[in-house]
């Protein structure tokens, strides 16, 4: 299995401080997280996307693009790009960029997001996100892969022989379809045979498994081979501790605020509390045994080859530790258990056209 960190750059009240980070402070704490998940051998770090408080993630290539000046190694995710919103000639150009200043270490993960309020913001009706996201989509492939590019849609004015510039770095920047609600998502990622990041983090197992047997199967009827499927999943809340007593007492201050947030409401998590989370539901909280069993137990569900987890909210101190206690008691064990091929090649990088 291979690991990402990312962040959706939420900055509330820590809620056992009451400490509040100004907005410089949060985006050095999540470029110092970048750093600090390569330095642990981390394979992936993702920045999220979000246009509103309290969340600062509003640029994700621009934030990644800082990430790639102080790191060399990782792979850089966007988690997700909203596309349903955004105009696919500023992405093709913005992410292309990102993909040269990185040295090929881009891959996009595309969505059409889980905050509402960002549809009236740019411009289209919540009920237009699946029409807008695939519509879109078609032309960022279109603009990547192809010079001179004619098109004509709903979403944008037409295009007339447009090539965007710079050309990516990679041959091919890897793109993976967010899923978190919807067969449109994975049947997207299907026709196209591409990767697809379950999202797994509001609900219980079975929603995501459906999605993901969902993505397969469609697989299948588009002609691609379905054991041939990439899958990376989210993880849910990450605390660990010694004991699974220590850890929920710990978390639990954590947890009980971020269920306050406007965005946990509208994602209507159906646990009552943390303990009932626990136990059926994504949060990774407990003994390292513990968190070790229960990725095993949902990778039996979904066999997903990447896992993404995020520290966001903690104090600094204790981002430090989560992520340091992860890789030191968690990441060894699931790499040595569970296979994945993804990231094990160099990208295929192609100089720009002139």
């Amino acid at each position: 299995m291979k690991f990402a960190l990312f962040s959706l750059m939420m900055n509330i009240p820590n809620s056992v401080t009451g400490e509040t980070l100004t907005a410089q402070q949060k985006f050095q704490n999540v470029l110092n997280q970048a750093v600090l998940a390569e330095k642990l051998g981390f394979d992936a770090y993702g920045v999220g996307e979000r246009h509103g408080a309290p969340f600062l993630s509003s640029s994700p290539p621009l934030v990644l693009t800082a990430i790639a000046t102080r790191t060399s190694r990782i792979r850089l995710l966007s988690t997700v790009t909203v596309l349903s919103v955004l105009d696919p000639v500023r992405v093709a150009e913005d992410y292309a960029t990102l993909d040269h200043l990185s040295g090929g270490r881009l891959e996009m993960i595309i969505g059409k997001g889980n905050d509402p309020r960002h549809y009236p913001l740019f411009g289209i009706t919540e009920e237009e996100q699946w029409d807008s996201l695939a519509e879109r989509y078609e032309l960022l492939r279109r603009l990547w892969r192809e010079e001179d590019v004619s098109w004509e849609g709903r979403y944008r004015t037409p295009l007339d022989q447009v090539t965007t510039q710079p050309r990516p770095y990679q041959k091919t920047i890897p793109l993976w379809h967010g899923s978190a609600s919807s067969t449109r998502s994975t049947e997207l990622a299907a026709k196209y045979g591409e990767p697809i990041f379950s999202s797994n983090t509001f609900h219980p197992m079975a929603k995501y498994k459906d999605l993901i047997d969902h993505y397969r199967e469609r697989l299948a009827y588009y002609g691609h081979d379905p054991k041939a499927a990439v899958v990376g999943a989210g993880g849910g809340s990450l605390y660990l501790a010694n004991t699974n007593e220590e850890a929920i007492r710990r978390y639990r201050p954590y947890y009980d605020s971020f269920q306050s947030t406007d965005s946990a409401k509208h994602n209507q998590s159906p646990f009552k509390d943390l303990e009932d989370n626990i136990a059926n539901g994504p949060a990774l909280v407990g003994s390292a045994d513990r968190v070790i069993e229960k990725i095993l137990k949902y990778h039996e569900a979904y066999g997903h080859q990447v896992l993404s987890i995020s520290v966001d909210g903690l104090t600094e101190a204790e981002q430090k530790e989560q992520v340091e206690r992860f890789a030191s008691e968690v990441i060894p064990v699931l790499k040595r258990e569970i296979p994945s091929t993804v990231w094990d090649s160099s990208p295929v990088l192609e100089p720009s056209l002139n």
